[in-house]
């Protein structure tokens, strides 16, 4: 139900307002049983003077918007405006009274308590009408909801504070919504025992499952938005024990708008909630120094971590953004999403081919000559690289040397390798693959003094929502009911989000030196048996009894728990608290050179066995977790530790 007054309907209705304001004193103040009408008042009642005093009204009600408020969602401080405004104008018609009709009608004027009494009727009649469509509107959702309706989801509102209070007062005259808020709940002893609107509050000295129980409620809704991502983290492993479904609210300032909180944002809490990580700053002018008006490259645009990049520096107003790719869907679909947020101000240039053919990214690099280059393109999913190591080699290796060499060819001033946690003391074909991209760039950046481009690497672990993640898998699964794949019951991993990655990715480029191996702050490891579990819940089934968890067994090249650094790096602080710095090995170009030739050699020789042999020679802290034990060859290269 809906009561809609447009502003020129209250015009009328205003100036009839004080009419009845005027006349409604006369009898106040005059009643016909008791004394008759002064001959003074009586004669300016009826005279131009009133129309006078209808137009300085209406003149301050206009200065003061009054006309401009929309009356379903008015507010306090639009009634406060409402309130200057027949102030003013009272005073205005004071001024009017007293110093301009003695003049015109020869000492002939309104008492002054009929001003003020017609002034006080007037602001009852004017704010009245104003307010009455919300308040018949609100007791009208108000009986459908208690009386005549019943709620599909009983709700539970975590947090009594701002937004708890005005997502109860939205849920409760929504007459579409299917929630009733039952009560609160808060951490705050304060609140503990209180009422909000009739509710009652409840806080830590009750226990949240059984308060849960015994009311019988369906959903909590968590409405702490101001809560940071750590105490996120607890509220919802708190939330989690019970039964109910969990709901969130998004960041404060994106749902409150003139103090009012729209219910259709509440969302469904994510396993992003769940990591509780904290949001990385960024150095936004140290960015912009090497990415505004500059021509940036970035390998393997399609992908998860590629894409994202790619969004990120369009925000920097880069001069071009060349996306390069073997695989044309993912990047025509970024494409088409790119041209819809920035129309005809996109400034890309899409390639498609492989890192691997050298004369194509020549011919790239040629007609684009970029002035930094992200290099995301890469094998990365380790069971198929244990069966393919040739390839992981052709591409992760030799694929990033072709990128390295060219990047110097046309003077790229910064290049940035994507590398990955698995690279520290591998034990599968991608993760050593990987560390021999970052073997690359670091002995590449020492090969050449004259050289102008500045290579580093960025290492971090899984992100949460890339392709191939073990979010979508256990998405799916749980979409089917079941059963939940984890390898071991103690397999624990790193886990950021991507948009974080990225920004700290770009973040680290500007940072660049030469050489350096940037590590992102990853957090604490993260169970994935406990993962699995809280992505149950979080679809509103129990763990273990709804859907089962089966544990598979560590597949070929995986290890139980992921090592952002090797023992003899060590770490460096950096002017960003997020982003960390290992110590360079001695490494030399020639004694990697001798170590890629070898390589090359074997990588098309289709002896798997022989592949690993040769990767465990190159990089002494692979210790491969295959089928079946691998000698290492001897290769012609000069014995170095620092090659690991």
């Amino acid at each position: 139900m809906r009561i809609r007054l447009k502003p020129l309907l209250l015009v009328p209705i205003d100036i009839l307002a004080v009419i009845i304001g005027y006349f409604l004193t006369l009898y106040i103040l005059f009643p016909l049983d008791n004394i008759s009408v002064p001959s003074n008042v009586n004669r300016l009642i009826y005279s131009p003077a009133t129309i006078v005093v209808i137009a300085i009204y209406i003149l301050s009600f206009a200065i003061f918007e009054m006309y401009y408020t929309m009356l379903a969602h008015i507010s306090i401080y639009d009634m406060f405006k409402g309130l200057a405004g027949n102030i003013v104008g009272t005073n205005m018609v004071f001024l009017f009274n007293n110093f301009v009709l003695p003049r015109v009608n020869g000492s002939v004027r309104f008492p002054n308590s009929f001003v003020l009494i017609a002034g006080l009727l007037i602001m009852f009649f004017t704010l009245g009408i104003r307010v009455l469509p919300r308040v018949v509107s609100s007791a009208y959702r108000s009986f459908v909801v208690r009386f005549l309706k019943k709620p599909a989801n009983k709700v539970l509102v975590y947090g009594a504070g701002n937004a708890g209070i005005a997502l109860h007062r939205d849920l409760a005259n929504n007459v579409k919504s299917d929630y009733k808020v039952i009560c609160f709940y808060d951490d705050d002893l304060n609140k503990s025992g209180t009422k909000v609107s009739g509710l009652k509050v409840y806080g830590p000295s009750t226990d949240l499952v059984t308060l849960t129980d015994i009311l019988e409620i369906d959903t909590i809704i968590i409405a702490v938005p101001s809560a940071t991502p750590e105490q996120m983290s607890a509220i919802i492993e708190k939330c989690n024990k019970t039964k109910c479904k969990l709901k969130t609210l998004p960041a404060l300032y994106d749902l409150i708008i003139d103090g009012y909180l729209d219910s259709r944002q509440i969302r469904d809490v994510n396993i992003y909630d769940i990591l509780g990580r904290k949001e990385a700053k960024i150095d936004i002018d140290g960015i912009s120094g090497y990415i505004n008006n500059k021509t940036i490259l970035v390998t393997g645009a399609g992908g998860s971590i590629g894409s994202e990049i790619c969004r990120q520096i369009l925000s920097y107003k880069p001069k071009r953004l060349v996306l390069v790719d073997i695989y044309e869907n993912n990047v025509y679909d970024l494409e088409n999403e790119l041209k819809f947020i920035y129309k005809d101000e996109l400034p890309i240039k899409i390639y498609i081919g492989s890192i691997r053919d050298y004369k194509r990214m020549d011919y790239i690099f040629n007609v684009e000559r970029p002035d930094v280059v992200f290099h995301a393109a890469a094998h990365k999913h380790v069971p198929l690289m244990e069966d393919s190591p040739g390839e992981a080699i052709k591409n992760n290796v030799f694929g990033t040397l072709n990128i390295v060499e060219l990047s110097k060819i046309y003077r790229v001033s910064t290049f940035v390798l994507i590398s990955t946690d698995k690279a520290v003391n591998p034990t599968n074909v991608m993760g050593a693959t990987k560390r021999i991209a970052e073997m690359i760039i670091q002995s590449y950046a020492k090969k050449d003094n004259n050289c102008v481009t500045k290579y580093v690497a960025v290492r971090f672990g899984n992100v949460l929502g890339s392709n191939g993640s073990v979010v979508q898998l256990f998405q799916k699964q749980i979409a089917n009911m079941g059963p939940v794949t984890v390898t071991d019951p103690e397999v624990t991993r790193y886990f950021m989000t991507i948009p974080e990655a990225s920004r700290l990715v770009i973040q680290a480029g500007a940072m660049a030196q030469g050489g350096e191996i940037f590590i992102l702050d990853m957090g604490k490891p993260i169970k994935i048996a406990n993962l699995a579990e809280d992505m149950i819940r979080l679809s509103g089934y129990t763990p273990h009894v709804d859907i089962k968890i089966v544990y598979t067994g560590l597949r070929p090249g995986e290890k139980l728990y992921e090592e952002l650094l090797q023992a003899e790096e060590g770490t460096t602080k950096t002017c960003h608290d997020s982003i960390f710095v290992g110590k360079p090995f001695d490494l030399h170009w020639e004694d990697v050179a001798k170590m890629l030739e070898e390589l090359e050699r074997c990588a098309d020789c289709g002896d798997d066995d022989e592949i690993i042999s040769v990767l465990m020679k190159c990089v002494p802290t692979y210790k491969p977790m295959r089928n079946h034990q691998i000698k290492p060859v001897s290769i012609n290269v000069k014995e170095r530790s620092e090659l690991a």
